[in-house]
């Protein structure tokens, strides 16, 4: 598993409006809110995908990928890498291209799997510091 070059990380996130966050809590410890708040607070438009709350940071919650009703930019895990595979089979069937899992969270399948399927593929990588390195924010 390789990540995409700062560069191409850098172009993704510039490019980038809508975040699918699969996995995000509506409690205020957890690292899923923790980092979702600060993406919002630079501006992009957070989904919270989680079957168990109903809205999270002001947004209402959908209980998977496929309920999702507007384009996505970045798919971004806060699942643990055991469940990446089944994630990965729901991301293929929205019209992402960006699949983002977070620190500590890799599987070997789903990157293959998302890979053969011209996703970029991003592992335990948090967006919210890839955010500050590669944009300065």
């Amino acid at each position: 598993m390789h990540n995409p070059p700062n560069k191409v990380v850098k172009e993704i996130l510039e490019g980038a409006q809508t975040i699918a966050v699969v996995g995000l809590s509506d409690n205020p410890m957890r690292t899923s809110f923790q980092v979702s708040k600060a993406m919002q607070n630079a501006g992009y438009k957070i989904i919270p995908v989680n079957p168990n709350v109903d809205e999270v940071l002001g947004e209402k919650a959908v209980p998977s990928l496929l309920e999702v009703e507007e384009n996505i930019d970045i798919i971004n895990v806060f699942r643990r890498s055991l469940f990446l595979p089944g994630i990965a089979k729901e991301a293929v069937e929205t019209q992402a291209k960006v699949f983002w899992a977070q620190q500590g969270v890799t599987n070997e399948e789903a990157y293959e799997y998302l890979k053969e399927r011209d996703f970029v593929v991003i592992m335990d990588l948090c967006i919210k510091v890839a955010h500050a390195m590669t944009l300065g924010k």
